[in-house]
């Protein structure tokens, strides 16, 4: 996921990090028997069967029975980078990969993951994420949507989450991930099918009631205030208007939908309606929108994705002032 979402974190020693607390060598004392747990991965891509993932993972072992962040030995050294999975077609792959090296013991093992799918997808997702040191609460960290620089905030990237509790050394890392976002996908015509006035340059969509953002450690979202926005794009034959499927951190109920037009004359229309459906996690909604005449010159582990639950919902507005 780090070549999408996360930087690369600094590292931190053990000795760094514990200092003032011994804690940590008292429950995991420094080690050279470390131990690489085997890692495959499968996915449920939307709307069809199971098949292996392509995509990113990252792991973040936490301390047993605890959301403290325990880190993850690179080259002999204690160090805040988590695990970090190049997947393709199901096997890790050479490149841009960061097993993890751990003492035999058990952790809280924590599962990001952003699959990536054939069908199209928003193609410039944005998502601020925290930074991670060791023995960091990660109940108090969270991934946050990323502002527009106005009232605004960008679409995310798709990520699956699961969390487990594995006996490193005699266990492979075994979990069922289970998307955390939501996904909508806008069309837009006009009544009749016709085709859209050439007078027509942009149009955008825009949702409300969107989380600000997820807990890192529960994937719970939270201040379901945003507004996220993105773009639609004429079709070929000039009958619709539409953008590739979008993610989003799930809404509150009935989030408010807002469509603004812009004409060439520079005016802009804006519709607005509360949809019915709710954007809960692991749901893709597809709102048709239908509307009137626009007049110009107004204002080995296993590692499983669960399918996308499905929700249809069609607006139509009157003719456009």
């Amino acid at each position: 996921m780090k070549k999408v979402i996360f930087g690369v974190l600094a590292f931190l020693v053990l000795a760094t990090s514990c200092t003032k607390d011994n804690v940590c060598n008292k429950e995991y004392p420094a080690t050279t028997n470390l131990i690489t747990p085997k890692v495959t991965a499968l996915v449920a891509e939307p709307f069809s069967s199971t098949s292996p993932l392509t995509g990113i993972l990252e792991i973040y072992p936490c301390i047993e029975a605890s959301s403290i962040y325990y880190g993850n030995y690179v080259n002999g050294k204690l160090t805040s980078l988590n695990g970090y999975y190049s997947i393709t077609n199901g096997h890790i792959t050479n490149n841009n990969t960061r097993e993890l090296s751990l003492p035999m013991n058990t952790y809280n093992m924590v599962y990001w993951g952003t699959p990536q799918y054939n069908s199209p997808t928003y193609s410039s997702p944005a998502i601020v994420e925290p930074g991670v040191s060791i023995r960091a609460d990660l109940t108090t960290l969270y991934f946050k949507l990323r502002s527009n620089n106005d009232e605004t905030y960008r679409p995310v990237f798709d990520l699956v989450y699961a969390i487990n509790k594995v006996n490193v050394g005699e266990e492979d890392l075994n979990a069922s991930l289970v998307r955390v976002v939501s996904g909508i996908k806008v069309t837009v015509r006009q009544k009749g099918n016709n085709i859209f006035s050439p007078n027509i340059t942009a149009m955008e969509a825009r949702i409300g009631g969107i989380a600000e953002q997820i807990n890192l450690y529960t994937a719970e979202p939270e201040n379901m205030t945003k507004t996220v926005k993105f773009d639609l794009t004429r079709s070929e034959d000039n009958t619709e208007m539409s953008n590739n499927i979008a993610m989003v951190f799930p809404s509150s109920p009935k989030p408010l939908f807002e469509l603004y037009i812009t004409l060439k004359d520079g005016s802009v229309h804006k519709l607005s309606q509360n949809i019915e459906s709710t954007l809960l996690p692991n749901t893709r909604l597809t709102l048709n929108i239908i509307i009137g005449e626009i007049h110009a010159g107004g204002s080995q582990g296993n590692f499983s994705i669960e399918n996308w639950n499905e929700a249809n919902e069609t607006i139509e507005f009157p003719m456009v002032d």
